[in-house]
């Protein structure tokens, strides 16, 4: 039988993202066996990006645009075939939002204030050489939007990435690199080291050339930075819960909280992780999704089985399971489902572990609430004070406004699924560090800089 174009290519883009991740870290650009030689190299590039132009800054990152589409299908696969999260589709549209839609310079503004008593100017300058640590949910998506920020803003970068993502990383940060040299800007404006640990984390945190360090992660890695004596950033945990009332349209509802839930098999932070109804449209909005929506309604028996799986005996998740969709999840219980099944859902309580636990896998509880403000107080209670992200399904608006009050999250998606939140089927712009808990929300290029106000008084002024 004769092989399809689409199909060819599908095996070459495999055999690429293989060879890649087979491929010796020292071969790359920016790719260092020491951290403190790595940041050096920063500091080097940093000398000259810092003095470049607007225009010559953002002509690396056009570069940089082009490279990822160009090598989008390559960096989803690497992601998948290294980490075994998440899944190659849901990747490339996840790029291709970072290369299109991320801020580049546009993004750094001066303020002006002229009259009679002078001029003053409000200017955004670069920290100079950033330390960076990126999780293995989105190795590569992380280090390019953060890359693009931090350059945008006159900074350099050094990264300690994930070690379960480390040749996934490495390659998204030799891409910069190349772009920045074809742009004819310096070597090494991302740089990171070949076996990325604790220890090489330590050193960045800690080096006297690091001014600010930002950390996408768990909440022990953002504790550390936030805990280094240094200005932190930290993109923690969340737990999103998405509410629905009874004024929604329950099936578009249904819909959009499994689309968001299942993208990438539920790796990004945003996603619903749960789900508060109330008791007047929950069974038809768990009947949606059970019937039309590709959800498998798992039993009590199906329920414990799950917990004891995708949870270990110290409350900790199972790595094995973090990304994996929602047929793999279910055949380690020893359930077979078909192709089309993306979610499993159930009702629960809302201390339920596979409920109150942020999973980051499609798995979808329901906790049924008596009214609104029962809903509220459940949704409040298990965002667990992350002020994160949040969701609401609702066609009254001052129900939505309380439901906004009292939960205080960076973001709010309003009926839509999740991801609508970082531009992609929504307004506004991606970023894959959302800085929920030290209060930078979603971050850009100019969360990467520091305010700089020069002021020329007329001193000769006459009264």
């Amino acid at each position: 039988m004769e092989m399809t174009e689409s199909q060819i290519k599908e095996i070459v883009d495999k055999v690429i993202a293989k060879v890649t991740l087979d491929a010796p870290a020292g071969s790359m650009h920016g790719v260092f066996a020491d951290m403190n030689v790595a940041i050096e190299k920063a500091k080097e590039a940093q000398r000259i990006v810092r003095v470049m132009s607007m225009d010559q800054r953002e002509k690396i990152i056009s570069v940089i645009r082009r490279k990822i589409k160009e090598n989008a299908e390559t960096l989803a696969r690497m992601g998948v075939e290294e980490t075994g999260m998440g899944n190659v589709g849901d990747k490339i549209l996840k790029h291709l939002l970072v290369a299109e839609k991320t801020p580049g310079t546009e993004d750094i503004k001066t303020t002006a204030w002229s009259g009679d008593r002078g001029l003053t100017l409000v200017e955004m300058g670069p920290f100079g050489v950033i330390g960076a640590i990126t999780p293995c949910t989105n190795p590569s998506e992380t280090v390019l939007c953060n890359s693009m920020g931090m350059i945008a803003g006159g900074n350099t970068v050094v990264f300690n990435p994930h070690p379960q993502a480390v040749k996934t990383s490495q390659f998204a940060i030799n891409l910069v690199n190349e772009a920045s040299l074809e742009a004819g800007g310096p070597d090494n404006v991302a740089v990171t080291v070949e076996k990325p640990t604790l220890d090489s984390s330590a050193v960045m945190m800690k080096h006297k050339d690091i001014p600010l360090l930002v950390a996408t992660g768990g909440p022990g890695v953002v504790t550390a930075v936030l805990s280094s004596g240094k200005r932190g950033i930290g993109a923690g945990a969340g737990n999103p819960p998405a509410l629905v009332d009874e004024t929604a349209d329950i099936r578009k509802a249904a819909q959009d909280i499994v689309n968001g839930c299942t993208f990438d098999n539920n790796l990004p932070c945003i996603a619903e992780k749960e789900v508060v109804a109330v008791d007047k449209i929950f069974d038809e909005l768990l009947n949606y999704m059970v019937k039309e929506q590709g959800c498998y309604l798992a039993s009590k028996d199906v329920q414990d089985k799950l917990v004891k799986t995708v949870i270990n005996e110290k409350g900790a998740l199972n790595r094995k399971c973090v990304g994996r969709s929602a047929k793999v999840l279910l055949k380690m219980v020893g359930v077979e489902v078909p192709d089309n099944i993306r979610c499993i859902v159930f009702e629960g309580p809302k201390e339920h572990p596979l409920i109150s636990t942020e999973l980051m896998m499609p798995i979808l509880g329901l906790v049924r609430a008596r009214d609104f403000k029962d809903a509220v107080e459940k949704a409040v209670w298990l965002e667990h004070g992350n002020r994160h992200s949040a969701h609401i399904h609702s066609k009254n608006v001052d129900r939505i406004t309380e439901y906004a009050r009292a939960i205080d999250t960076a973001i709010l998606v309003k009926n839509g699924p999740s991801y609508a939140a970082l531009g992609f089927g929504g307004e506004g712009f991606p970023t894959f560090t959302i800085a929920s808990r030290t209060g930078e929300g979603l971050t850009s290029a100019a969360t990467f800089t520091k305010r700089r106000r020069c002021t020329m008084s007329d001193s000769l002024c006459i009264r």
